[in-house]
């Protein structure tokens, strides 16, 4: 059904495993593959990198995005956020649906830490309106988090009409919670595990998730099913969990 969609979201520790002890972005291909998601929120893409590309075998000769979206996603975002004399990371957004634009917003709130938001705007097939999606990636320290999502907040008001539908999506590093949920009181969304369960995923670490590190957010759709992929099989792929919902869009 064209109401229906599928999403996921993935902090995939820059397509190496933990302690940069194996390349992992091959297997993390084919998991999202797997998961015949329409959406797909990325977090610590490591676009461009001159010391893994020469140590690891098969490091792809495009970037990290491009290989990732490879022929499922016909179209994709990328946010520079971090840059250094290697290279670079950011957030990523993978489409099967026409992108009309992408912004990347610095939302960093120290200097030893670079942070952004990439809000994508989707042209959906037989919808009235286009899909809005914000993918983050928040800070380690509480305060900065709580500055983050005021700025996230903020640019909500100003630059999605209310009566559009958003997803917000990623990792969020909020194992309180507390700021979770006054950033979708502030911002009125729902998190659609919380909707399901009444708190949202466990997360990190992915091979036994305990802290509710990541997040879905959305504005203007139904939760059909939500799902953590994670387990054993993690340790060599990331050390984030992946999170898929399935979602109807309210009309």
């Amino acid at each position: 059904m064209h109401n229906t969609l599928r999403i996921a979201t993935f902090n995939i520790h820059k397509g190496v495993t933990h302690f940069n002890a194996r390349f992992s972005l091959h297997h993390q291909r084919e998991l999202l593959r797997k998961l015949h998601a329409d959406v797909v929120f990325l977090q610590e893409v490591r676009d461009e990198h001159s010391e893994h590309s020469k140590r690891f075998a098969g490091w792809p000769d495009a970037g990290q995005i491009e290989f990732l979206a490879d022929a499922i996603w016909n179209d994709y975002a990328y946010g520079k956020n971090s840059v250094y004399p290697a290279g670079h990371h950011g957030n990523a957004l993978l489409s099967k649906f026409p992108i009309i634009r992408s912004t990347n917003t610095d939302i960093s709130a120290h200097i030893t830490e670079e942070r952004g938001m990439l809000h994508s705007v989707i042209d959906m097939p037989k919808w009235d309106k286009p899909l809005h999606t914000i993918c983050v990636h928040l800070g380690l320290f509480a305060h900065w988090r709580r500055q983050q999502l005021l700025m996230v907040t903020d640019y909500i008001r100003q630059h999605i009409p209310p009566d559009e539908p958003l997803i917000v999506a990623g990792d969020f590093n909020d194992w309180g919670t507390r700021a979770g949920r006054i950033f979708a009181e502030n911002a009125q969304l729902h998190e659609v595990f919380e909707h399901h369960a009444g708190r949202p995923a466990r997360s990190f670490p992915s091979w036994l998730p305990i802290l509710r590190l990541d997040r879905i957010y959305i504005r203007g759709f139904h939760v059909k099913h939500v799902e953590v992929h994670a387990g054993p099989r993690f340790l060599k792929l990331s050390d984030h969990a992946l999170l898929s919902a399935t979602l109807a869009r309210a009309v």
